[in-house]
């Protein structure tokens, strides 16, 4: 007995080094697998001062944020983190994660960075919350305490597929398809005190968050109202932390921008001698907006935004208060990432939908894949915009049950769309304007989430 308990002993002490060495504290009385889950969350805001509004923004129409969940288990720490910004370039996520294993223990496949995709903020602009994100981090793993986890889904039937058939042109078009494909699954992970207080909330949702992009105004659209609309509700600064579905195929479902802001926009641009009946300019370039009409639906889709935004954060409460699977207080933790690649095109003519592109031939296109496994559920994550066919294939095909997609996670693709294999039959602006070859990318990255899971142990705990 003298024997066991001293290797017992020696192999506590040599998991104590190692958590030093990785930067927190070590193990006070338990094994990895004995040890109790323990979860943190920070809100950091990103909001620009109102002197530095970058671009064509003129003023702010609601705070944008950092928002970061760490979690630990005795051996493993992750984070769950994302920022309202269009996407996360690659050199963002490389820092950041190195910082992030160096200083705080969180292995860089063990970090899921996702951007918000929120139309209203610049893309391309980084500089300004990069050291804000790895604040969100650190603060996250400074209020580490013990926790238990439960995981749950909900519906909700704010998104449509957003590519139709035009009744006046016979042509693909952008506006709301009714029957088109669409996941209308809200995922949900819960992280509570051991005595019920709330912690944080992570889900995930297939929409473009895209309402407040033509005011040119900051503003962190759907999923900044979800958010703090969840936050208000749950109190107690309990964070909630969204990310990104596969909604490179899906808006929301009331959209004024394709029906009279953009007839509105076509009439502007054809009183100046400009034709853009085929292509959208960004944010709200060449509006009048001291035409009546344009500022009442304008004002419209902020009333919109909010209204959505309720909508989504009223269902994430739904599974709160009534869907939750029996919590648990350990998790296994482990993560893994790889890289797919396919075959590349550029294309040579003009045009956002209803033609064939035409193309020549490109370098193979990179495409990111991550894998985070919590205990029995597995985020997946990849650097792009891919379709919900997509999605919707790996979850079906996913031998565990609570399977996440979360895109624009990890840096940024230079794919551009990424549709399923039966969508590239559409001349959509998606499809015309994908950077990757039809044929390869649905089953590169089907098969390499899958793949990822085997990496991390296909078990259930």
């Amino acid at each position: 007995m003298t024997k066991i308990s001293s290797s017992v002993f020696a192999l506590r002490s040599a998991v104590a080094a190692i958590s030093i060495a990785a930067g927190f504290s070590p193990l006070s009385a338990s094994l990895a697998q004995e040890a109790v889950l323990k979860a943190g969350a920070s809100k950091v805001d990103i909001t620009p001062s109102g002197d530095k509004l970058p671009g064509i923004f003129t003023g702010i129409l609601d705070p944008i944020h950092v928002r970061a969940i760490v979690l630990e288990n005795g051996a493993q720490r992750a984070a769950l983190v994302t920022v309202d910004a269009g996407a996360i370039p690659n050199e963002i996520w490389q820092r950041l994660t190195t910082k992030a294993e160096a200083e705080l223990g969180i292995p860089a496949n063990q970090v899921i960075l996702t951007a918000t995709h929120t139309h209203s903020v610049p893309f391309g602009w980084s500089v300004g919350y990069e050291e804000q994100l790895y604040q969100a981090v650190e603060e996250a793993a400074a209020a580490l305490q013990p926790a238990k986890m439960a995981s749950g889904t909900g519906v909700s039937y704010i998104n449509v597929n957003r590519n139709i058939i035009d009744p006046a042109t016979g042509r693909w078009w952008e506006g709301p398809n009714y029957q088109g494909p669409s996941d209308k699954t809200v995922a949900v992970l819960s992280f509570q005190s051991l005595d019920g207080a709330p912690i944080a909330v992570y889900y995930n949702y297939a929409v473009h968050p895209v309402i407040t992009g033509n005011l040119d105004l900051i503003s962190g659209d759907i999923p900044g109202a979800a958010s703090g609309y969840i936050e208000e509700s749950l109190g107690e600064d309990a964070v909630a932390v969204f990310s990104y579905g596969a909604a490179g195929d899906q808006n929301p479902i009331f959209f004024q921008q394709t029906y009279d802001l953009r007839e509105i926009r076509i009439a502007d641009f054809a009183a100046r001698g400009e034709d853009i009946s085929n292509a959208m300019p960004p944010g709200g370039q060449g509006m009048d907006r001291s035409n009546p009409k344009v500022a009442m639906l304008m004002e419209q889709q902020k009333q919109m935004n909010a209204t959505l935004g309720q909508m989504l954060g009223e269902e994430v409460l739904h599974v709160l208060r009534s869907g939750l699977a029996r919590p648990v207080t350990q998790a296994s933790i482990s993560g893994a990432q790889m890289t797919v690649s396919c075959p590349g095109r550029n294309r040579l003519d003009k045009g956002r939908a209803g033609y064939a592109g035409v193309y020549e031939d490109a370098d193979s296109v990179p495409m990111k894949l991550s894998l985070l496994r919590i205990g029995d559920t597995v985020i997946g994550g990849i650097d792009a915009e891919i379709f919900t066919m997509i999605a919707q294939r790996f979850k079906a095909e996913s031998p565990i049950k609570n399977s996440i997609v979360a895109t624009l996670t990890n840096g940024m693709s230079r794919s551009g769309y990424i549709p399923n294999d039966a969508a590239f039959a559409q001349n959509t602006f998606e499809v015309v304007s994908s950077r990757v070859k039809p044929g390869c990318a649905e089953t590169a990255i089907v098969n390499g989430f899958l793949d990822l899971i085997e990496d991390t142990g296909t078990s259930a705990d």
